[in-house]
């Protein structure tokens, strides 16, 4: 029965890092994707010269195809200025190219592009490093968006806007805010005008862009709004280079609604698994590590609208994924305006879950994710109240502790008794010698006297395997945890410690814990399970320092729990002895 305990002990750590490895092959195992031709330096970041004829469905197309064949096209207004309108706001320096209105480039001011760098980090671009871009328009009948005539040519009223042009604004929902307006006009020849419009609320990433068709002509106006995202296959900026190992979770597509909160679409799959699908209350998306790009479709008349939304390749490997909307008819001398919402930034959970249904399960925790969801809440709790994901770290895993006390309690008392009749069961393992059944029968009856279980010695471990694995998940996709700082050397509890000394510790604590518990009576076990100290330090080397701080503050508390129980049992044992003696 002993030797059952001690490979079962010895399976949960086996299965702990499995598990570990597997969650990193599942989170970090996109090598397969190989990095997209560079692309042609073009003037004014043009992402989308080569498209085909709409009406046709090509799969090199960047406008998806309309449900409706396209009229003669409109004459486009005299080109501007080939050149990028610059945003900046308070979250935000963005570009805005004229020719389609395409988001060309994002700067996030509030995240450094390495722990090291002040540059801010750069999620989209469109240059000869990466194609990762957000497009909109309008297609189908009279939409100026054409494979024939390509994209129409904006124009607008200044080159640079700043915080300065912001101005209150009352919203939709008749709330007022501080929002910084970019108008750009398209006019046909027939009197058709054309106005797309960005609003930036400061303090907020979600940027609202809607097109609003002013029709002075003698005819119906007929089209569809897209909105789509443009990637190709480079890797994950956003990643985290680790020593030996190159750390970056899913990449790739995503997409919701109501019925289907998430899922996602790896871009190998565009294609063979493509999104094809139509809701109301839908998103689509690009994933990376820590941030998102995403857009939602918004409103036509008032009223929520069904997108059609879509995945695909393009001929030159591209991505795209993203939404059509209905046809919209715009009877002659009337105006109407359809708009989407667009995020680009950090994976901020509060923030995500107000824009749309499952847009939040972005930050992916896994399969554990009600108990990461718990660990992320009370990591939040305890940085409000000392304002440090380290300290938050050692507080969380002390509650942690506190929380299963009283099952681990039992567990190691069993386990310290388990040490006291050890040279009981030295003295019948020879006195019985190859009598197996013999044996067992009184190492049984010995159990039962003492009131021991050994099995319960994989308990604590069982019970530490979800909540490990779960904070694995938290720490390495929780954006607020990414660069954190906690003290000395340990600049960034998202990245490995870069002189191994936490590794180091919490090789020691699990040696001394170790040393703590009943040891095996057969030499092959005992000669394994002094081996793990070493091979879970080694394994520990290349983690996030915070998952190892948690693991060397459990370990310490265990070490002391364990201690106490251990010598209140051998007291107990010692004056029972003395009792009987007597």
């Amino acid at each position: 029965m002993q030797q059952w305990a001690r490979f079962a002990i010895l399976g949960a750590l086996l299965v702990t890092a499995y598990l570990l490895i597997l969650a990193w092959q599942d989170d970090y195992g996109h090598s397969k994707t190989t990095a997209a031709e560079t692309p042609a330096a073009v003037v004014a970041h043009d992402v989308s010269a080569d498209l085909p004829n709409a009406q046709t469905p090509a799969t090199s197309s960047d406008i998806p195809q309309a449900n409706i064949a396209a009229a003669q096209p409109n004459t486009p207004a005299p080109a501007t200025v080939n050149q990028l309108i610059s945003v900046q706001t308070d979250l935000y320096h963005l570009w805005i190219s004229p020719k389609g209105g395409d988001i060309v480039r994002i700067e996030l001011l509030n995240h450094d592009e390495s722990k090291d760098s002040e540059k801010p980090f750069v999620i989209l671009e469109s240059d000869a490093k990466r194609t990762y871009v957000a497009q909109s328009g309008l297609i189908g009948l009279n939409g100026p968006d054409s494979s024939r005539t390509g994209r129409p040519n904006y124009e607008f009223e200044k080159a640079t806007y700043t915080l300065t042009d912001a101005k209150e604004v009352k919203d939709k929902d008749g709330k007022t805010s501080k929002t910084l307006t970019v108008p750009m006009v398209f006019k046909t020849a027939d009197g058709v005008e054309i106005i797309k419009t960005f609003d930036f609320k400061l303090g907020a990433y979600p940027i609202n862009v809607s097109y609003q068709v002013l029709n002075r002509s003698t005819q119906p106006w007929s089209g569809q709004m897209f909105a789509q995202i443009k990637r190709d296959n480079s890797e994950d900026p956003g990643k985290s280079d680790q020593g030996i190992f190159t750390l970056g979770t899913f990449l790739g597509g995503a997409w919701g609604t109501p019925e289907s909160n998430y899922n996602k679409l790896k871009f190998d799959n565009f294609n063979e698994e493509k999104l094809s699908t139509e809701a109301k209350d839908g998103w689509v998306a690009v994933v990376q590590h820590y941030f998102v790009s995403a857009w939602i479709p918004g409103q036509f008349g008032n009223q929520p609208y069904v997108a059609k939304m879509e995945s695909r390749k393009s001929a030159d490997g591209m991505n795209i994924i993203g939404f059509t909307s209905p046809n919209i008819n715009v009877p002659a001398g009337k105006t109407m305006t359809v708009d989407a919402t667009f995020y680009s930034g950090p994976k901020v959970q509060s923030e995500l879950k107000d824009l749309a249904a499952g847009l939040n399960q972005t930050v992916d925790y896994g399969w554990l994710w009600p108990i990461a969801k718990l660990l992320f809440m009370g990591l939040q709790f305890f940085h409000n109240l000392v304002g440090n994901w380290g300290w938050s770290i050692i507080l969380l895993t002390i509650l942690v502790k506190m929380i299963l006390w009283p099952l681990s309690s039992k567990s190691y008392r069993s386990m310290a008794k388990m040490r006291v009749i050890a040279p009981e069961m030295a003295r019948m393992k020879e006195e019985f010698g190859e009598d197996r059944m013999r044996f067992s029968q009184e190492m049984m009856a010995l159990y039962k006297r003492e009131q021991v279980n050994p099995l319960s010695g994989c308990l604590p471990l069982l019970l530490q395997m979800p909540i490990f694995l779960a904070l694995y998940w938290v720490l390495m996709e929780s954006v607020e945890l990414r660069h954190a700082p906690w003290m000395f050397w340990i600049q960034d509890l998202s990245a490995m410690d870069p002189y191994f000394i936490l590794p180091l510790i919490m090789g020691v604590t699990m040696f001394v814990q170790q040393m703590l518990n009943p040891q095996p009576a057969d030499p092959m076990q005992a000669k394994v399970f002094k081996i793990m100290p070493i091979m879970f330090t080694v394994f520990m080397l290349f983690f996030p320092s915070g998952l190892v701080l948690y693991w060397i503050v459990n370990n310490s508390i265990t070490i002391l729990q364990q201690s106490f129980i251990n010598k209140s049992v051998e007291k107990a044992r010692l004056s029972k002895d003395v009792t009987s003696a007597s």
